[in-house]
């Protein structure tokens, strides 16, 4: 019985840090993916009164026109382009708004003296013509004084985000933190403890009589590390373990290639998403105008940029580079970003028009970007498992009316993309 004791606890020290291993692997697993904070995003209900109209669904038809079409020249509550559009139902009544809207120039030209003085001050720039109808103006007013009337929103210093708390964004990692050094305490107590029991063992056989040769040789004998390298057992498993990192490696390096993730190239001219679409809110259809009609986005072409930087920091290094390349007649040399393989086909619109996604499904926080990056992978295996996950919209589109039934007789699941042939291999390769 004494003669295993010494063997059983050399077996035990490489179970240990193999167990101490396994957990460092955790531990960096769990950092690599990170926590997620919940936001707590609160909804302001507000009601408007003008010229009759007092809906919530007026307010958003009014926003979507605004967002639409005049967010890029004006704004609620400051100047742009145009003036800040706040109280400009105080200044002028409703005919007169409806007439300067669907046609500014004839109501300059009528010698009307607001309208007049808005032409002189703005550089003599009048705003373009729109078709629209009275209610859609009306719609559009009415958000502005939706948007005007609501309380200034007060910052929140960081960690004070209202209902989540200072420690929601550390909490996991750090409890997680706390389990792993009680664990490695504990897996050194133990170590510690084996070793002195190993040790007071062996002093008390030593004393002891009646052992035979076999047993005290046993006793004797010491911890080599040269002889445990040079054992043609440790060498295999150093080499077998060695082995499969580099075949790993190989693996992971392997799937990485044609995987641009990440990539943010230095454009020809320094243009900023995070205070485009992030501060003044520009609608990403404005400047990307296929994206809801035609297979590609669009790079938007200089005419777009000096829609509003004609009169917009004409003096900026950067916005000269427009203008030179407009008095050039040579088309400014964007670098791609998105690079899809010649055998993968992708329609924007029918993402974002049919599929209602949003820009930041695929391209991240973009309004957040100073310089755009690819977000996400764009591998074969991201876009069906995003096939997967999706939820087909089929409310109030009699086109799925037939489908959604035939789904339900066989599954309580919502129709997915993949339910309507969504991972069908001619959809995206042909």
């Amino acid at each position: 019985m004494f003669a295993t004791l010494r063997p059983v606890g050399c077996h035990l020290l490489p179970i240990l840090v193999f167990f101490f291993l396994s957990l460092t692997s955790v531990r960096a697993q769990s950092d690599s993916t990170g926590t997620e904070v919940a936001s707590d995003t609160s909804t302001v209900e507000t009601a408007t009164s003008q010229g009759g109209i007092s809906d919530e669904a007026v307010i958003a038809e009014g926003e979507s026109l605004f967002n639409a079409n005049c967010r890029v020249c004006h704004a609620v509550d400051q100047q742009l382009v145009g003036p800040a559009l706040a109280g400009v139902y105080d200044r002028r009544d409703m005919d007169w708004i409806k007439s300067f809207v669907k046609n500014s120039q004839a109501v300059i030209a009528s010698g009307d003296d607001y309208a007049v003085s808005l032409y002189e001050d703005y550089n003599q720039t009048a705003m373009p013509s729109f078709n629209f109808s009275d209610t859609e103006v009306e719609s559009i007013i009415a958000y502005v004084r939706a948007e005007a009337e609501k309380e200034p929103e007060v910052t929140a210093a960081a960690g004070d985000t209202p209902g989540v708390s200072s420690q929601a964004t550390e909490g996991p990692s750090n409890f997680l933190t706390v389990i792993i050094v009680g664990l490695v305490i504990v897996l050194a107590l133990i170590l510690v403890v084996l070793f002195l029991i190993i040790n007071f063992l062996t002093k008390f056989l030593e004393k002891r009589e009646g052992l035979d040769s076999a047993d005290r040789e046993i006793i004797a004998q010491k911890f080599s590390l040269g002889k445990l390298v040079k054992k043609p057992a440790f060498v295999g498993i150093v080499a077998f373990v060695f082995g499969i990192f580099v075949l790993k490696s190989v693996i992971d390096g392997l799937y990485q290639v044609g995987i641009q993730q990440g990539y943010a190239p230095k454009q020809p001219i320094a243009f900023s998403h995070k205070l485009h679409a992030g501060q003044y809110e520009i609608d990403c259809n404005y400047c990307h105008t296929g994206v809801r009609k035609s297979k590609s986005a669009n790079i938007p072409s200089a005419n777009i940029c000096m829609n509003c930087h004609g009169q917009i920091l004409t003096e900026s290094p950067e916005i000269q580079k427009i203008y030179a390349a407009i008095e050039n007649d040579q088309p400014i040399e964007w670098v791609r970003v998105h690079n899809l393989p010649d055998l993968a086909y992708f329609n924007h619109a029918q993402h974002v028009a049919v599929g209602g996604q949003e820009c930041q499904t695929c391209h991240g926080e973009i309004q957040e970007m100073e310089v755009v990056e690819q977000y996400a992978p764009l591998t074969m295996g991201w876009c069906i498992n995003c096939h997967k996950e999706t939820n087909v919209n089929t409310k109030g589109n009699a086109y799925y009316d037939n489908l959604v039934e035939l789904h339900a007789q066989h599954s309580k699941e919502p129709l997915k993309v993949e339910d309507i042939g969504g991972l069908e291999c001619a959809k995206c390769h042909y």
